[in-house]
């Protein structure tokens, strides 16, 4: 898809008293799902016992009822979830997290959302010490950096290889007794923290609380190792806060129910929606949305502009995600089959709103479609600006190569996806959408949070 691809999604849990930890986290995972669909696994244990699950695969492909009950401790208080998109390392099985190790500390498992832009000479250095390493993932990493502090208790633990560690990330760790969250000091990574009767909970993104019965507490602050003990939350500050969460959690990522740093997604993207006909006019009859990820910002486009927003492409819910297709030719179809013009647009001028541009093929075959349908403009509107720059925090967004901002002029787009006028939102009216500061790595080539020597997706598989 010419998107860019997810991220993941983490998830973990708390009680007080046994609960079906393995099923609660299933449901939970359901809610991130759009995280990320190459993989997914649970970790749970009773303070004793520690079982792990995990497979390529969507949520319930993973986990039947057969492989859930392998999962089901009747004293299991605690456990972690993990929905995987490949960032650092490729799409295989043993990349699937959590990931697990035996250490001083016992067994541990980790979820990991986002990137450590060091993690090859961190690599490099532990092989030279005698680590080994089972998987092709940067978050192995960091599991090996806590084996080697099995002298300090957990939490001390995470915040040494917090500082160690450079990057956007957000991370579950556990062993048998102890649940602990941690964010970058960027916080470019969503992470959040959710109380219920029967304990804690933390998630990618509240809506994964509330399927858990928890409520929202807060966010786990930039720079912070948050964890329970004893039925408290503790928390300790190990890196200044310096903010810049990622933008592309409220242009795109995030679920529309999502609140993030305090900031309301689907709000966040009507504005983006309102600052873009602001900046970009067009004389149009009516505001088509690219279904789902243009809603939110057609709705403030067409609020702001008077004109009448119109369901004019239906998307096939069953049509599955189209990038896994082995050629061209069936990418192309399937993205017929996943998108067509419904009557609305013919004989009109259509302002086409989404939420992003990456390769241009897919906003090609749109604006194709809708041409073919009988509309008489297509006025190519994005909420975001144009994506000229790979991200290093936990997005594939395709090489520089190919992405088309990064290569072609503005013109050059607009009559490459043939539309007849094509605009993007400035990085200030996303500034102005959001009202908070943001990483906008990918479109200015500015990273807060450091790059990679050598930013390869693979380059953990070479050698």
């Amino acid at each position: 898809m010419d998107k860019p691809k997810e991220e993941c999604g983490v998830l973990g849990l708390w009680a007080e008293t046994p609960l079906d930890v393995a099923g609660m986290l299933h449901l939970g995972l359901l809610a991130l799902q759009h995280r990320g669909q190459e993989a997914a696994g649970i970790a749970v244990s009773d303070g004793k016992m520690f079982l792990v699950e995990k497979d390529l695969g969507l949520v319930n492909q993973v986990f039947t009822e057969e492989r859930l009950a392998r999962l089901r401790l009747p004293e299991a208080r605690l456990g972690i979830a993990h929905t995987r998109y490949s960032t650092t390392g490729s799409n295989l099985r043993m990349n699937a997290q959590p990931l697990t190790a035996r250490t001083v500390h016992g067994v541990l498992a980790i979820a990991h959302n986002g990137n450590f832009v060091n993690a090859k000479p961190l690599r490099d250095r532990l092989l030279l010490e005698g680590a080994t390493f089972q998987s092709t993932s940067d978050t192995e990493v960091m599991l090996l950096l806590l084996a080697r502090l099995g002298h300090l208790p957990l939490e001390e633990a995470a915040a040494e290889a917090m500082k160690a560690l450079e990057g956007g990330y957000s991370i579950l760790l556990m062993d048998c007794r102890t649940l602990l969250a941690l964010r970058d000091p960027h916080g470019v990574r969503p992470l959040v923290i959710g109380q219920a009767p029967w304990g804690y909970a933390f998630a990618s993104e509240p809506p994964a609380l509330e399927i858990l019965g928890a409520r929202y507490l807060r966010d786990v602050r930039p720079g912070e190792v948050v964890w329970v003990e004893a039925g408290e939350l503790k928390s300790l500050q190990v890196l200044p806060p310096s903010p810049t969460p990622c933008a592309f959690e409220w242009i795109y990522f995030a679920r529309p129910d999502s609140l993030l740093d305090g900031i309301e997604a689907y709000q966040a993207r009507v504005r983006m929606g309102e600052e873009l006909f602001r900046e970009a006019p067009a004389e149009a009859d009516i505001v088509v949305p690219v279904p789902d990820s243009g809603i939110g910002a057609a709705v403030g486009y067409a609020r702001a502009s008077g004109l009448p927003l119109e369901y004019g492409l239906y998307k096939n819910p069953y049509a599955g995600r189209t990038f896994i297709q082995p050629t061209q030719e069936l990418r192309d179809l399937k993205t017929r089959l996943k998108l067509s013009p419904t009557s609305a647009v013919r004989g009109k001028r259509v302002v086409l709103i989404d939420d992003s541009i990456v390769r241009g093929t897919t906003s090609r075959r749109i604006v194709g479609m809708l041409k073919e349908a009988g509309a008489k403009e297509v006025h190519f509107r994005v909420s975001s600006p144009p994506i000229r720059f790979p991200c290093y925090y936990g997005i594939d967004t395709a090489a520089r190569k190919e992405l088309i901002a990064a290569e072609k002029s503005l013109e050059e787009i607009r009559a490459y996806i043939g539309a007849d006028s094509l605009a993007f939102l400035s990085e200030e009216g996303v500034r102005r959408a959001i009202g908070g500061p943001v990483c906008l790595a990918c479109f200015n080539g500015r990273y807060p949070a450091g790059v990679p020597q050598e930013g390869e997706k693979l380059i953990l598989e070479i050698g």
